[in-house]
């Protein structure tokens, strides 16, 4: 804390949070927000399994005879993280469906992390407003079939019910959660540079959603969120977990 006194004039500046980086060093496995899963021969959109908005896990095995191939989806609204066997391989949305696979050979698991950002309530699209996966999943031209379908509550969940373990080293999603100090109670903005696709809160409340692709690179911590002294942070993941850091500034962060 810096003060500078001029002619009876007491001015103070708050130093300690700006630019001060937040270490997110515990973890905890994103099985405990898992709802009950739904399996099926073919995939079935988020209609159907009861999800308005948020996250689905659409997983399957797949089995590939040579070391490369192309993953191509019918359907994928709004945006989906490819992993296989835990490994993050890439993204896919509704205006790029296809993705090469590479290191494939023999049986593998094939994880699909997708959001629904929202429904269409207007328009002609109205019409045709499923989401998630649907259709056919290809593999080199085959259709992957025997999935298992496991929504994920992330938004209403307890976040005092997740149970934090040091932090292990790896890319699955999940949550993070670090500590953070403030000497003054002022709005800040968070900055996400370098993550992916994810949530925050802030002394367990929801503060926002970011995505690397979004121009802004912040969310804004309103005041009346922070705590003088001690303050906790969540983070909940989909895509960059090798991330171990954010930090606060005084300003938006725009990429």
């Amino acid at each position: 804390m810096i003060r500078i006194v001029a002619i009876g004039l007491l001015l103070t500046f708050s130093t300690a949070v700006v630019g001060q980086e937040i270490e997110l060093d515990r973890g905890a496995p994103l099985a405990q927000v898992y709802l009950e899963a739904v399996m099926s021969q073919s995939l079935l959109p988020m209609n159907d399994l009861g999800v308005e908005f948020g996250y689905v896990l659409y997983k399957a095995k797949i089995t590939a005879e040579s070391e490369s191939a192309t993953l191509e989806l019918d359907n994928v609204r709004d945006y989906a993280v490819v992993y296989i066997d835990g490994k993050l391989q890439g993204t896919l949305a509704d205006n790029r469906k296809k993705i090469q696979l590479d290191n494939l050979s023999g049986t593998h698991e094939l994880q699909l992390y997708v959001e629904n950002i929202g429904r269409i309530t207007y328009g002609p699209e109205i019409l045709d407003n499923s989401k998630g996966i649907f259709g056919e999943v290809l593999l080199d031209g085959e259709d992957v079939e025997n999935w298992t379908m496991i929504p994920l509550n992330i938004r209403n969940y307890t976040l005092t019910d997740l149970i934090f373990t040091n932090r292990a080293k790896g890319q699955t999603p999940g949550f993070y959660k670090g500590i953070f100090n403030v000497d003054a109670v002022e709005n800040r903005y968070l900055d996400i540079s370098g993550w992916g696709m994810g949530e925050v809160w802030i002394n367990n409340t929801y503060v926002g959603s970011y995505w690397e692709q979004e121009k802004q690179q912040s969310i804004l911590i309103q005041s009346d969120v922070l705590i003088l002294g001690k303050n906790e942070i969540v983070v909940f993941e989909l895509k960059n977990s090798q991330q171990e850091t954010m930090s606060l500034s005084e300003s938006p962060v725009f990429r």
